[in-house]
């Protein structure tokens, strides 16, 4: 392994590749451990939105305006993976091939492998070596995301939730999740007949929300011409001085870096668990088989199982509740 560091602090991106690597097969503690000092200071911007919106598209018109101001990027695409075959097709490559060839741009593309939230469980590792390799911006697309996979908020800076006209009536703009997220509304397609009335549909629900501080501005895009890409970067570093100037991105770093330490100590707990509750026979009712399994853990003496807990995140859901 330190042959790898001595690469990597070097600036070799073979050697951040090869990092990578090893995050994404489980072996990356000891680097993120050696490495952690170097990070936060790039910008983290997350892209997200439903299938078809273009978040590809807008993130190499990002890369391409931000290289235009001479600054580094790093890229880290998600993609679906397969729930039959477990294989992902890592497609958003081809919309950042121009960027191929750009020895300042670093794209990383990873399969989601079930994990939920739109990102895959390596892309906090993959933004963390990214940043302490030296890259200016940092850009997190996620998969095409629905209404409730917001786990790019706990990974990113400023967070840009794309939406495209056409895709809906005002109802689902209204609805409660992805939207709630956003620092930066983004209407790609703007050249669609429905644009405007989905702008407007847009600030009519900005208006029925109480903001406290930021109020996320709305940007219309065409990414395929990279017509008001400026304006977006406009508002991601008018959002970054935000966060410093009022303080809010200590806390939210903070936000982040608990959010990850709980997943990281959740996920080395539910292979655990996993292996209890294949122990247990199954002629007891659910609610007594969870309670031998935290009994296994010294979780017990009156501990009692809520319902509804498993829900959503099994689990983890169940440990947060105790």
């Amino acid at each position: 392994m330190n042959d790898l560091l001595e690469a990597f602090r070097a600036g070799d991106p073979r050697a951040l590749a090869r990092a990578i690597s090893r995050c994404e097969s489980g072996r990356g503690a000891d680097l993120i451990r050696a490495l952690y000092p170097l990070t936060g200071r790039a910008l983290t911007v997350g892209l997200t939105g439903p299938p078809g919106v273009g978040k590809s598209t807008l993130t190499s018109a990002l890369v391409t305006h931000v290289r235009a101001l001479g600054k580094t990027v790093g890229v880290v695409s998600v993609d679906p993976s397969s729930p039959f075959s477990h294989g992902a097709l890592l497609g958003d490559r081809i919309r950042l091939a121009e960027h191929f060839v750009d020895r300042d741009v670093f794209i990383r593309s990873m399969a989601s492998r079930g994990h939920l939230g739109g990102v895959s469980g390596a892309t906090a590792d993959a933004v963390s070596l990214m940043d302490a390799f030296g890259k200016d911006v940092v850009l997190i697309e996620t998969v095409g995301v629905g209404q409730s996979e917001i786990e790019i908020a706990e990974i990113a800076d400023t967070t840009l939730v794309a939406l495209q006209p056409g895709s809906g009536d005002s109802v689902q703009v209204l609805k409660a999740g992805v939207l709630e997220i956003a620092d930066v509304f983004v209407v790609n397609k703007s050249d669609h007949p429905m644009a405007l009335q989905l702008q407007r549909e847009i600030r009519s629900m900005l208006e029925m929300l109480n903001f406290s501080g930021w109020i996320p501005p709305l940007v219309s895009t065409q990414a395929v011409e990279g017509k008001n890409v400026d304006k977006l970067w406009e508002a991601i570093l008018e959002h970054d001085a935000w966060l410093r100037e009022s303080g809010e991105l200590a806390q939210k770093r903070r936000a982040a870096f608990a959010h990850r330490v709980r997943q990281l100590a959740l996920g080395t707990l539910e292979g655990r668990v996993d292996s209890a509750v294949a122990e247990i026979a199954p002629d007891v009712d659910p609610y007594a088989a969870a309670a031998d399994v935290l009994a296994k853990f010294g979780v017990g003496n009156g501990v009692h199982v809520r319902s509804g807990l498993v829900a959503h995140g099994g689990v983890r859901a169940t440990v947060k509740g105790l």
